[in-house]
């Protein structure tokens, strides 16, 4: 299959349709941040590097069986200056939709913020949801879904899919906490996720998230310059950002280190490490990690919406 992988990050959208099973043999991905762009293009293989998205016409790639995006959530986020749709980045959107107009895939596949249904009152979510409709031919479906209920962080976000024919009696969503979707794509279990020593990160060493037992005598929270420490009752790391917000882990303050972040988007470890830049492969800095960690989908609930759609088209 083709795919068109727009804002596409360091491939968390690819990376989650494959482990779901999609044979893609091609992907033109958009993307203009050096650095997360490096990581894409050691990641994977038959790729196009097609540039900033308002360049980017149907006529120069490939006829596309799907698109995915995750378009700027900047001024739709509830941490944000919510400036909605009339943000330079989140109108960037629009840009989404006209490719698929353009394209007419046999899906789509959106991710945004939770703060997308709020922004301007509800009425940017729903104009949206007109913009898409407008395309003509495709049948919508959206669930806001939470990481945690796959790896252990707090992350709420809106997945709308649109599919290009109705198949009665199915849908994509509701995918629920405790389905087979859920389950069967749990690729890393809370362990080994967040280390109780920032040296341990490596893989070894005791680990925070072991078992009820061991977290009810652990002490976890994070640290926000707004409001001071805030133990979390649910034992778990709060969203990833592009700062990397510190983590209170028994009385100790640390930052959450590049590995357990990756961890807690569904990557593998090190994912992030390494580019290619000018064929040459670099090294990644720390503050790039963190920063295209923040930005990331989780793999694992990407994984879980693409089997539904895939069970949708059987």
């Amino acid at each position: 299959m083709k795919m068109l992988d727009l804002f596409g990050g360091i491939g968390g959208f690819h990376l989650g349709f494959k482990q779901a099973g999609f044979n893609i043999d091609w992907s033109g991905y958009s993307e203009i941040d050096k650095y997360a762009s490096a990581v894409y293009r050691k990641k994977f293989n038959n790729i196009q590097e097609l540039g900033d998205v308002k360049s980017i016409r149907s006529k120069d790639i490939p006829k596309i069986d799907f698109i995915t995006f995750g378009s700027p959530c900047q001024d739709f986020s509830l941490a944000g200056k919510r400036t909605g749709m009339e943000g330079d980045r989140s109108s960037l959107i629009t840009e989404a939709i006209r490719l698929i107009n353009e394209c007419r895939p046999r899906f789509f596949v959106w991710e945004n913020v939770k703060g997308t249904f709020s922004s301007n009152d509800g009425r940017d979510f729903w104009a949206i949801i007109k913009a898409f409709t407008n395309i003509g031919g495709y049948r919508l479906e959206w669930q806001l879904l939470n990481t945690l209920w796959f790896l252990p962080q707090n992350r709420e976000r809106i997945y709308l899919v649109g599919v290009n024919r109705e198949r009665p009696g199915r849908k994509i969503f509701p995918i629920k906490e405790n389905c087979s979707e859920v389950d069967a794509n749990k690729t890393k279990e809370y362990i080994n996720t967040i280390t109780a020593r920032y040296s341990a990160s490596r893989g070894t060493g005791s680990y925070i998230s072991q078992s009820r037992q061991f977290q009810q005598k652990e002490m976890i929270g994070d640290f926000r310059y707004d409001e001071g420490i805030r133990i979390r009752k649910e034992f778990n790391s709060p969203c990833l950002n592009t700062r990397n917000i510190p983590l209170y882990i028994n009385k100790r303050m640390r930052k959450l280190t590049m590995v357990e972040c990756e961890r807690l988007q569904g990557f593998p470890d090190n994912w992030t490490q390494k580019g290619i830049i000018e064929n040459k492969e670099v090294e990644i800095s720390d503050n790039q990690r963190y920063k295209q960690c923040g930005n990331a989908v989780t793999v694992n609930v990407v994984e879980a919406v693409a089997r539904k759609i895939k069970k949708y088209f059987e």
